[in-house]
């Protein structure tokens, strides 16, 4: 049995700072070390009690949220925060500058403007703060722990792992035409490593879908063209595909990719939710595959649940060439594990090696590297 998780709450209310303790006084593995009601408190008591991850409103007295994550960032001090505020959907930009600031990831409180209510909050924050604290949780199972002990090397095979199955493609894969990601929790974080180091070179379009609240992905999109030698934005509808543009899915609809006379082109749903999440992963493989057979590359990374992982078989089947994050570089290993263990998986590759991948496209098909 670990030591317990230990979070410092940031937030100017004390009604917020008193629901987050109550949520944490209910889970046996984290312990709340202390609260602050600024930026400037919060640096003491991250000094002194050396917290394994903080919890951070952005808008407060004083010293607010993103003053805190510069003055931490001078600090070099690597404590995993993730933001909690009411601002949050107004204030996406507000956001985006605190993941530009190292936060690692970031929830809405509950409120009559959004669709969270406090249980689903509490549930997605205790998963949060078990997911970046690095620590052993009392709820990993051993199968969890087998999967993290593998280091990052530049390429795995699945055979690594415990396959409930052998599939057999229809084709082997040819000359890559796109890159569809499908992604979740840590994903701000690993998309913002990842699209800082892809090539003005690259020759094939690249589709996102990032699980992330209606609102804020027009503005992701915007941040990670700063940082991106291509040009990234939030796709709409009629969108062409095409060479040197990353597309990342609305917060509001499914992303496809349909045929049209000339191009092929962006197809947005407003739809039901298909695995629990609009955007969803699986709605954007599925669209691949059937548009791209086997010159597609399907990547799934970090993110909790399994959306996309049943989907990436289809592109597995059609004959494109498949990837799923290892264990060791995502936060959450759930989706790609899924997917790893369903048989739907070429290779397993850490977050490093990822855009070295996608960068080497330009070589021909993928299985000649």
């Amino acid at each position: 049995m670990s030591a317990r998780i230990s979070v410092l709450i940031v937030d100017d209310s004390s009604i917020m700072r008193k629901m987050i303790r109550t949520i944490f006084e209910k889970t046996p593995d984290i312990t709340v070390a202390a609260t602050a009601m600024n930026g400037e408190f919060a640096l003491y008591k991250m000094k002194t009690l050396k917290p394994d991850v903080i919890i951070l409103d952005i808008q407060m007295p004083q010293m607010d949220g993103i003053a805190f994550l510069r003055e931490k960032k001078s600090l070099h001090n690597s404590t995993p925060v993730i933001i909690l505020s009411s601002i949050a959907r107004r204030g996406a930009h507000e956001t985006m500058e605190a993941l530009a600031l190292g936060a690692s990831d970031f929830l809405l409180k509950p409120s009559s403007e959004n669709d969270y209510n406090v249980q689903q909050v509490a549930d997605q924050l205790i998963q949060l703060v078990r997911a970046y604290s690095g620590k052993k949780s009392f709820h990993e199972t051993d199968t969890a722990l087998r999967y993290k002990k593998y280091e990052c090397l530049e390429y795995k095979t699945p055979q690594k792992y415990a396959l409930k199955k052998m599939i057999v493609p229809k084709r082997q894969p040819g000359k890559i035409e796109v890159v569809a990601i499908g992604i979740s929790t840590g994903g701000p974080s690993a998309l913002r490593d990842m699209c800082s180091k892809l090539k003005d070179t690259l020759s094939v379009p690249v589709l996102i879908v990032q699980h992330m609240p209606p609102g804020f992905t027009e503005e992701f999109a915007y941040s990670l063209n700063k940082i991106c030698a291509l040009e990234v934005k939030e796709a709409h509808n009629g969108d062409i595909i095409k060479k040197g543009r990353v597309l990342l899915a609305p917060g509001t609809a499914h992303m496809e990719v349909v045929s049209k006379p000339l191009a092929k082109v962006i197809q947005l749903k407003d739809s039901e939710p298909v695995n629990g999440h609009k955007p969803s992963v699986g709605v954007l493989f599925s669209s691949i595959a059937a548009q791209y057979a086997n010159r597609s590359l399907a990547i799934i990374m970090t993110g909790m649940g399994k959306d996309g992982a049943k989907e990436i078989g289809s592109v597995y089947i059609e004959g494109g060439f498949t990837i799923a994050q290892d264990a060791a570089s995502s936060v959450v290993f759930g989706m790609p594990k899924v997917a790893i263990e369903n048989g739907f998986i070429h290779k397993v590759a850490c977050l490093e090696e990822i855009p070295k991948i996608i960068n080497s496209l330009e070589r021909g098909p993928i299985l000649n590297h």
